[in-house]
């Protein structure tokens, strides 16, 4: 962590409040160049202890979506309020994580449709409440634990006023899906800092419409048809790769349209096709990322149709 703080400041990246880039996004306001935006999921303590005192030595702000049911209980592991409190004191932003990290297009066992929305609504509320009572303000985002969400969940996001952030691959732009905004994993198998350069350096697809045939994956492979904007591309150079099975055929449908299909059926879990593409300069490269669910037998999801 400490090493990708320091080669933001060292490359010169504008670090900048989340919250805020977004809302200038949406209202047309130019963003600095290499902006970008640092976010924690979950309440984790280590987040205080590790990361912390990095992101203050750099003035870095930052957002953490906390799940609140493990703070409530005191858990050793997770953050406190004075934590909490501290770090807003340093450019850290507090958001919805829900309170106990479901999954939250998933129906527990025996419960109705109703029974299931009124719970997620629930999940939602009282972390909004939760930070307005200890924070005095909520930013209305939200991250989907385990980057899952339903249209269901997506709209009732949006009419609260709430952004949602899913766990695809890819840059935010005035175009994107503000209630399924993309974002980079840099930890874990993800922490390596020359992978993640090119991410940071990476710009988002001139697409004009994305069909990707619903949330759900099923016993058919998948396939993304992409529509590009009007412009100077390097639509020869697109490259798609599929989860586990590497490169996506491409098939053209005319000059600016192209279908990238998976050859096999995704297994239970979530799959992805993430397709890149140089820039003219090939200095740079456009991304874009769709992530599917596949449903196990077992696992109740509320609908495979939405």
């Amino acid at each position: 962590f400490k090493e990708h703080m320091d080669y933001l400041a060292e490359a010169n990246f504008n670090v900048v409040d989340l919250a805020k880039a977004l809302d200038d996004i949406r209202n047309g306001v130019p963003l600095p160049d290499k902006a970008v935006a640092i976010t924690f999921d979950d309440a984790y303590r280590n987040i205080y202890q590790n990361g912390f005192p990095i992101l203050k030595e750099h003035g870095f702000p930052f957002t953490v979506f906390i799940n609140t049911q493990p703070i409530e209980q005191k858990n050793r592991s997770f953050l406190t309020w004075d934590q909490i409190k501290e770090m807003t004191q340093s450019g850290g932003v507090f958001a919805n994580h829900t309170v106990s990290h479901p999954y939250m297009a998933r129906m527990e066992e025996g419960e109705s449709h109703g029974q299931w929305k009124a719970r997620m609504e629930k999940e939602v509320a009282d972390v909004e409440a939760a930070l307005e009572e200890h924070l005095g303000t909520s930013p209305k985002m939200l991250a989907y634990p385990y980057g899952e969400s339903n249209q269901e969940i997506r709209t009732l996001l949006t009419d609260q006023g709430i952004v949602g952030f899913g766990q695809q691959s890819g840059v935010v732009s005035k175009d994107s899906n503000f209630a399924d905004l993309p974002r980079f994993p840099a930890a874990g198998n993800y922490a390596k800092l020359s992978t993640l350069k090119t991410k940071l350096n990476s710009m988002p697809m001139p697409l004009e419409k994305v069909e990707a045939g619903g949330d759900f994956a099923g016993e058919m492979p998948v396939s993304l048809t992409l529509s590009f904007k009007d412009g100077q591309y390097r639509l020869k150079d697109l490259a798609c790769y599929v989860s586990g099975q590497g490169k996506a055929a491409l098939n053209w449908l005319d000059d600016t349209t192209v279908v990238a299909a998976a050859e096999k059926p995704f297994g239970v879990g979530r799959g992805r096709i993430n397709c890149t593409m140089p820039n003219r300069a090939g200095s740079q490269y456009y991304w874009f990322s769709n992530v599917w669910i596949r449903a196990g037998e077992d696992q109740r999801y509320v609908s495979q149709k939405n």
